[in-house]
């Protein structure tokens, strides 16, 4: 099964379930079908990685960079929407043998680190603000 199939499956699943719960907790139809629906979409949105790999010393120093500049220039609003998720997704440099419409990095807001060394090519360039999951991370991307 695809990724993309695997990301619709889990999405429909728990949002039905999480519309289920919220119904039997007292909630109004619309408000369980307001909480399905939201959930749903959360945990659908699971990029489609095409090739995950080690990151060139040209890529990390780019994309430290990038998250860096896009941390510090972040409204207070959004700040605190990306602290409750704590990592953030930016593009980096791709080099000749990266695969995909664009490669990405996770960078952990607390820590002002990038999390491991792993370049993620994606199928699809993610839009800015799109949260999205890349191995156990759920991450928002910041563009760069």
């Amino acid at each position: 099964m695809s990724p993309e199939a695997t990301g619709v499956i889990a999405g429909v699943t728990s949002g039905a379930l999480a519309a289920g719960v919220a119904k039997a907790s007292g909630a109004s139809n619309a408000q369980a079908a307001a909480i399905g629906l939201g959930t749903g979409a959360a945990v659908g949105a699971i990029a489609y990685v095409i090739a995950k790999h080690e990151a060139t010393e040209r890529q990390r120093r780019y994309a430290e960079e990038q998250a860096r500049l896009a941390y510090e220039r972040m409204s207070a609003e959004r700040k605190a929407r990306v602290k409750k998720r704590r990592y953030i997704a930016v593009s980096t440099v791709r080099e000749n043998t990266d695969k995909g419409a664009k490669s990405v990095m996770i960078y952990d807001t607390e820590s002002k680190q990038m999390v491991g060394n792993s370049v993620y090519d994606v199928k699809t360039a993610p839009k800015d603000g799109e949260v999205q999951k890349y191995d156990s991370y759920s991450v928002e991307y910041v563009g760069g």
